[in-house]
């Protein structure tokens, strides 16, 4: 029989961060890099098993509303299966998101407003379609992509677990389910039952997890107006929130504020010492492995998973917020000024001179 079509989403790499470790206060960190996904990040996971069930249930379109990794994820996989795609975006998501998914052949529409506006748009939308929305209609299904990040992750650790996972929190869906992951892997005997700690991060712009967490309570109050660089993770009324911060308290693990500078320097780090580049969101997720460690809930020896939710190249003006005029001097990294094609030309730059 003839394969069937679809994305195709392989295991990615668990990487070990050996120099990017000290520099965050780490004894031992590894990376689970899925910036190299079909469409260059996780949300191919969920996107995958969401649009398999929207075949089988006959659904005519593929839709979702989208911070912008899903855009790319959703319109990638309608476009592998023959479907359209409808995604539904704020009006002033990163370019680069929109060129990706307007890339694979998805309509793109821009809605005036922040993601939660777009997010109960597409709940009217959906009732009204019958589109198959993967993060709405079909959450259920695409929820459960996100445990894959823990098999993979038992796997390349020999089928054992680490003692702490650090992720990015948005809806907190990921975040949870990759705890659900290492449960059934142990229901399953495949894993021996030890605790892991879970550390979450957010944007301090839009961090409604992560203040409930400091306040000690499960009840989220929404982020009206977002105010963060991290686009991807700028959803003001998380839907899982409340399951975060309960799955942080339980295991003795925390969900961290990060700054955006703060954010910024991180991708930085972990580009220039370990050559992965992530997005906004693996900025986050560093930064809270950091803070995590400041606080005492990663503690010496232990063994760290980051999740580096996607790619760099989707976010390319993060990386430059706090590195000033961005000139390279004479061995800085950075982009030199424009010289003439002559080797005098270049000594006298190297030397400092203009």
């Amino acid at each position: 029989e003839p394969p069937v079509r679809g994305l195709r989403v392989g295991s990615t790499p668990l990487l070990p961060a050996e120099r990017l470790a000290p520099v965050l206060g780490l004894d031992r960190l590894w990376i689970k890099d899925d910036t190299r996904n079909p469409s260059l990040s996780f949300k191919d996971r969920a996107v995958a098993v969401a649009a398999a069930r929207a075949v089988e249930f006959g659904l005519e379109a593929l839709a979702c509303a989208s911070t912008g990794n899903l855009a790319g994820a959703t319109a990638a996989a309608a476009a592998a299966l023959g479907l359209p795609a409808y995604v539904f975006i704020p009006a002033d998501l990163e370019t680069a998101k929109v060129d990706h998914a307007l890339a694979y052949g998805a309509t793109v529409v821009p809605i005036e407003g922040t993601y939660d506006d777009v997010n109960r748009l597409c709940l009217e939308v959906a009732d009204e379609t019958g589109w198959g929305f993967v993060n709405i209609n079909l959450r259920p299904f695409y929820a459960e992509g996100s445990k894959t990040l823990a098999y993979e992750i038992a796997e390349s650790l020999g089928w054992r677990s680490p003692d702490v996972i650090v992720g990015p929190v948005a809806s907190g869906a990921m975040f949870t389910r990759v705890a659900r992951g290492f449960e059934e892997l142990v229901q399953l005997g495949l894993i021996e039952d030890r605790p892991i700690r879970f550390v979450g991060g957010q944007a301090a712009g839009c961090a409604p997890v992560a203040t409930a967490w400091e306040a000690g309570t499960e009840v989220i109050v929404p982020v009206r107006s977002p105010d963060t660089i991290v686009r991807s993770l700028a959803i003001g009324n998380p839907a899982d929130g409340s399951y975060a911060v309960a799955l942080a308290d339980r295991s003795r693990g925390s969900i961290e504020a990060i700054e955006d500078e703060v954010t910024a320097a991180a991708i930085r780090d972990v580009a220039r010492l370990e050559g992965i580049y992530p997005e906004t969101a693996g900025g986050v997720t560093l930064a809270a492995a950091a803070a995590a460690r400041r606080r005492g809930v990663i503690r010496p020896g232990d063994e760290v998973v980051a999740l580096l939710t996607g790619n760099g190249l989707k976010t390319p003006d993060a990386r430059n917020l706090g590195l000033g005029d961005g000139v390279a001097r004479p061995g800085q990294p950075g982009l030199a000024p424009a010289i003439r094609p002559s080797l005098s030309a270049f000594e006298r730059w190297l030397e400092g001179g203009a």
